[in-house]
């Protein structure tokens, strides 16, 4: 496999191992928008105010998930074994231009998840986080389909032509194979935790604790999976810069890092497309865009809800092009 296939594909995957980018998605069905497809246009254009827009065909979107599950993928065996997906990243490829969008999506997002039955049934949909979809398939490819038809009903219907998942026992593995990562402390959720992550201070994470550093929350404090979200923020930006660096030194590198991370992964995108996308990653400025929203103190768990018209806004702006003179 060619370095720029490699490291486009450690770029993104890493970055869902940890859970490094989160955001938050709700997707209202009840609710209206002054929208309405084009007469006799077909799906590709909307009509939004006194605009209308046209949908990019040059754009392929692919769908990168990071999973709270461990050991191999071929050891799963069903629902019991999937376990959820903690980070969600739409990665958008703009064949014409080369150069690629990010949009992430929290695990908190409530959406309409559909329920699978043991046997494999759709019994009915269910307004929840959207981080438990993947739990109601195999933990391998009916996990990522599920997933990949949720974001996308999510995103109103924009199209997903691929995806990756990867599971939480790689983290160690990466960073081992990277070296260690240093890293500034972005606020105080570890400081009980360790008084080495004392908000600001710098630290060095390494394979003993990376997983502690990007993936440790405090479940009864509200509204921690955002204080997580920062550390890991700060990490993936870190972990990108050292992977180029060893990417440029070590022409070996990022083939020895597929390979250590490939029993942990589930993928549909071929080599071919992750060479493409490594190609507009080079310039990729490594901004993600934020889904729009609120976070909210559910009766149970966090909750995050989306501002469905800013979000819809985003989708045309990320998504369509305005049609002129029409």
């Amino acid at each position: 496999m060619r370095k720029k296939q490699c490291f486009i594909l450690i770029f993104c995957v890493v970055v869902f191992i940890i859970g490094a980018l989160a955001f938050f998605l709700l997707k209202g069905n009840d609710k209206f928008f002054p929208t309405e497809y084009k007469e006799g246009s077909g799906k590709n254009y909307i009509v939004y105010g006194d605009k209308t827009y046209k949908y990019n065909e040059h754009l392929s979107n692919y769908l990168f998930m990071g999973i709270d599950t461990r050991e191999p993928v071929e050891t799963y065996e069903g629902q019991s074994d999937a376990g959820q997906s903690d980070a969600i990243l739409l990665v958008s490829y703009n064949r014409a231009d080369k150069t690629i969008k990010c949009l992430s999506i929290p695990r908190d997002t409530l959406t309409n998840v559909h329920i699978i039955s043991v046997d494999g049934v759709e019994v009915g949909t269910t307004k929840v986080q959207i981080t438990t979809q993947y739990a109601y398939g195999d933990g391998k490819y009916k996990s990522c389909e599920l997933m990949k038809q949720t974001v996308s009903e999510t995103l109103y219907g924009i199209p997903i032509q691929g995806y990756c998942s990867i599971n939480m026992d790689a983290i160690p593995i990466a960073v081992e194979q990277i070296g260690e990562v240093e890293v500034v402390v972005p606020n105080k959720s570890l400081e009980l935790v360790d008084s080495i992550y004392k908000e600001g201070s710098t630290v060095s994470i390494t394979k003993d604790n990376a997983e502690t550093f990007v993936r440790y929350r405090d479940i009864n404090q509200a509204f921690s999976a955002m204080d997580r979200l920062e550390r890991q923020k700060v990490f993936s930006k870190a972990f990108a810069e050292k992977a180029r660096e060893r990417a440029d030194q070590d022409t070996k590198f990022v083939t020895n890092m597929y390979e250590s991370l490939e029993p942990y992964m589930v993928t549909t995108i071929e080599n071919s497309i992750f060479a493409k996308l490594a190609e507009a990653g080079d310039n990729f400025s490594g901004e993600i865009q934020d889904i729009p929203g609120e976070k909210v103190d559910g009766m149970d768990f966090d909750e995050y809800h989306i501002n469905e018209t800013q979000l819809y806004e985003l989708i045309l702006e990320m998504f369509y092009e305005e049609v002129q003179g029409e």
